[in-house]
């Protein structure tokens, strides 16, 4: 059996007592004095505690909470959601803007598209069917031609 499993038996011992060695009196020392404006020397209150007991202190002011800052009428958060609001519309506004410029200036930018075709196409159809100043080329005349039955015979 190991010795932290034996049983417990209690054994008896010689009572020792240790009387507290008294110490000598203190001598009072008087502490400095120290010039007190009139007025600022708190009052000294006395309780008389249920045992009998007298305690004597200075009386403690209790502290006085500072004083709240009014609240705004409208919270920092809201005035916060009320101007991004705002930012938000402001740049809706200038997306709008900016939308129909595009769409304005490629609509322009097709037009100028188109009057370049029609012009340029209408020259050359002009320089296509120009008569004057025909310059060579052959000519065929096909006058002796005979169409029968839907079959053409040359």
């Amino acid at each position: 059996m190991y010795p932290e499993q034996a049983p417990h038996v209690p054994t008896q011992r010689a009572v020792e007592v240790h009387q507290p060695t008294p110490l000598p009196p203190a001598v009072p020392v008087a502490a400095p004095v120290v010039p007190v404006q009139p007025g600022t020397v708190p009052a000294v209150a006395s309780i008389v505690l249920p045992d009998g007991r007298v305690v004597t202190g200075y009386a403690i002011e209790p502290t006085r909470p500072e004083p709240v800052a009014a609240q705004p009428a409208v919270s920092r958060t809201a005035v916060n959601v009320a101007l991004g609001g705002a930012g938000f519309l402001a740049v809706c506004g200038g997306l709008i803007l900016l939308t129909s410029f595009i769409a304005a200036l490629t609509a322009f930018i097709t037009q100028l598209i188109i009057l370049a075709a029609v012009i340029f196409g209408g020259w050359i159809a002009v320089q296509i069917f120009n008569t004057r100043g025909h310059q060579g080329g052959t000519t065929v005349n096909i006058r002796k031609a005979v169409i029968k039955r839907n079959h053409f015979h040359g």
